[in-house]
């Protein structure tokens, strides 16, 4: 701890190399690969994942109604820099069945979000989707990012509790913290910190290990009680 001239703690000193801009990489999983978005090569793909889910859009924008809005969407996407767009791909099929970004991108400060979830139904509650959080947390971790964000929406009950489960700590709500489409959003902030991480990863590398699953894809032990919570 430093302390000023008269006693007072200013803060914990901080022995840090900074962290990198993101780059548009490609991580390789044993169940998915989490691939900078290509308009190209993900843009059908995600469409036809995402399309049909007449659920998962509640906390999200409005989904896309016609080609037209569909096509902008996706060039949104392929266009955006923060967030950073990630498509996921599932290695069994080589078909994206989901989607992620890294967002409010801060190297100074060694801060980064991991928003802008839509998982497809078929990639919702599956190690798919643990592996690719995996994923994208290691990588953030590797470019030197300190601090790394979950928010949601304080009703999206099934975003916090994702977000524990993976090992993020909750930091409180900040209210009224948006206006979207006319509804007021309270935001829950969770995050994981570079010394809180190899603790984090350790539990995510043992419970994605296949001898934690049986024959039938049933998990033997639950994350949490991998990381003792």
């Amino acid at each position: 701890m430093k302390y000023d001239h008269l006693g007072r703690p200013l803060g914990e000193e901080v022995s840090w190399a900074g962290a990198r801009m993101p780059e548009r990489v490609a991580l390789a999983g044993r169940l998915c690969r989490v691939e900078a978005f290509d308009l190209a090569r993900h843009g059908a793909g995600l469409r036809a994942a995402l399309e049909p889910d007449r659920d998962g859009w509640a906390y999200l924008a409005p989904p896309p109604q016609d080609d037209a809005a569909w096509d902008a969407w996706l060039a949104a996407f392929a266009d955006s820099r923060d967030p950073l767009r990630f498509a996921i791909v599932e290695q069994a099929s080589n078909e994206v069945v989901g989607t992620a970004s890294y967002l409010r991108i801060n190297p100074q400060d060694g801060a980064i979000e991991v928003g802008w979830l839509h998982f497809s139904p078929r990639m919702k509650r599956t190690p798919v989707a643990t592996e690719a959080m995996y994923l994208m947390m290691r990588q953030a971790f590797e470019w030197g990012y300190r601090r790394y964000e979950w928010k949601c929406n304080q009703l999206n009950a099934a975003s916090m509790r994702a977000a524990v489960r993976l090992g993020f700590t909750f930091e409180g709500v900040f209210r009224q913290a948006r206006v979207n489409w006319g509804l007021n959003r309270d935001t829950a902030w969770f995050s994981l910190l570079d010394r809180e991480w190899p603790e984090a990863r350790a539990a995510l590398e043992a419970w994605l290990s296949p001898d934690n699953f049986t024959a039938d894809g049933q998990q033997r032990r639950t994350l949490e009680s991998l990381r003792g919570g």
